[in-house]
């Protein structure tokens, strides 16, 4: 038999991060002034973000160099191993060759130190002392306020209020980290008690969330904001994980037939994806890239690509994405993150181009897929990476099927140790599907700002 893992020495750690801005047949669509509806300039965004930062926001170079201290860091996990899961392919009894690349290997357990250690390290390069954020389940949380101890930056979470009590270990490892948590919506700012004040029992939403901590971060010239998903910088530095791959199956003898990712904001997904797509762009092999979204908050199935605000008391910038409407409040019962009401910007505009697919999967789905996983490779995955897991289930039982095999890659984007009371909640049958209903649907999104396509 084959070795089932495939790792990468440290000096193949990638030296620039990969941008498929430049590489796309359509630009982007531009991001707009919440007040004046027209396009932002590097000025407005100088009260979130470090200038560093939003000169990748807005790069056009194909390649942007990684710092050494950054890879210094990354060195602490990455390059993170590729598997080829033999035992689940031999449980599924598919002809398929499924492949993974394990991002649970990091200090946080996620993909997400990826971006928090370069973000905090431009932070500290720029002076700033206080890193201000948002999280949902809890790995961005974590993963900023280890990076920001690791540069010696204060940190604040606002975490949204229905995790920070269904996760306390995240909220635990964080402060741990040293960061400062609070559940969202919070008497701490203006936008967590004007929703209080509607609603005292709100489970909270990362639109919600995300205000808060903008708002924090606008108020105080020595605090930034940093976001986990989303941002055009954040999938820039998530693309190590893609460039890693390159090579990774090249020492497997393979090439992916199939990219499947999780979807919430975006970013694990285009770290796997957007070298792929890049690579095809450009006249190499052309893999089906499939985005896997939660059907509680479907918003690359459901959503509309339109200008919407990234938060839900519009602070924020309007930007072009596919969006449930910035008033979206994902159900309480929803047991894993992957809570955002709209995503990446990039990722929806790709979707647009049609160079991607995008699926829903229901939770009781999700979390069968997940067991099934762990039973077979003995990995725990994370609720929001089981989306992922079975998205590739799912395309290895089509290969089944039809009687072909297909190289299928997928994201294990996180572990579930923290997440275990979801697995408990499932094993209990307390968990339910949840269909985001059309008509709430079609409410949200009638209050788009009224921007022109």
């Amino acid at each position: 038999m084959d070795a089932v893992k495939f790792l990468l020495p440290e000096d193949r750690i990638p030296k620039a991060w990969y941008n498929i801005a430049p590489r796309l047949p359509k630009p982007l669509w531009p991001v707009l002034h919440p007040g004046t509806l027209q396009p932002i300039g590097p000025a407005d965004l100088e009260p979130l973000f470090p200038m560093a930062l939003i000169a990748q926001e807005v790069s056009t170079d194909p390649w942007v160099e990684i710092p050494e201290p950054v890879r210094d860091v990354y060195r602490q996990w990455r390059p993170a191993p590729l598997y080829r899961a033999r035992r689940l392919e031999m449980a599924l009894d598919t002809p398929a060759r499924i492949y993974y690349k394990y991002e649970g290997v990091s200090p946080a357990g996620s993909h997400k130190p990826t971006t928090a250690v370069p973000q905090a390290f431009y932070n500290k390069e720029a002076g700033v002392k206080r890193l201000c954020t948002e999280t949902g389940a809890g790995q961005w949380g974590s993963s900023l306020a280890m990076a920001s101890r690791f540069f010696g930056l204060e940190c604040k979470v606002f975490m949204v209020r229905v995790s920070y009590d269904q996760k306390p270990y995240r909220r635990a490892l964080m402060e741990t980290f040293g960061a400062t948590v609070s559940a969202s919506p919070s008497p701490e700012t203006a936008s967590g008690r004007a929703i209080l004040a509607a609603s005292p029992d709100s489970n909270g939403s990362l639109g919600i969330a995300i205000s808060e901590a903008v708002e924090i971060a606008a108020g105080d010239p020595h605090t930034k904001y940093a976001l986990g998903s989303v941002l055009n910088h954040v999938l820039l530095h998530q693309t190590v994980i893609g460039l890693e791959c390159f090579e990774q199956m090249e020492m497997a003898g393979d090439e992916p037939d199939v990219l499947v990712g999780c979807t919430g904001g975006g970013s694990n997904f285009a770290g796997i994806a957007f070298p792929y797509l890049g690579r095809a762009l450009e006249g190499g092999p052309k893999p089906r890239v499939v985005a896997v979204e939660p059907a509680a908050c479907p918003s690359l199935t459901k959503g509309r690509f339109a200008y919407d605000f990234g938060d839900t008391s519009h602070l924020t910038p309007l930007v072009k994405m596919h969006t449930l409407g910035s008033t979206y409040v994902p159900p309480g019962l929803h047991a894993g993150g992957l809570r955002y009401h709209g995503m990446a910007p990039l990722v929806s505009h790709i979707l647009d181009l049609g160079l991607i697919e995008a699926r829903a999967v229901q939770q009781l789905d999700a979390f069968a897929a997940g067991v099934r996983f762990a039973q077979a490779e003995g990995i725990v995955p994370a609720p929001e990476a089981n989306h992922a897991v079975a998205g590739a289930i799912d395309e290895a039982l089509r290969c089944k099927e039809e009687g072909v095999s297909r190289a299928i890659l997928f994201n294990l984007c996180g572990h579930g140790h923290f997440d275990m009371q979801s697995y408990i909640n499932y094993a209990a049958g307390k968990l339910r599907n949840y269909d985001y209903p059309s008509e709430e649907v079609a409410a949200a999104l009638a209050g788009l700002p009224p921007v022109a396509a």
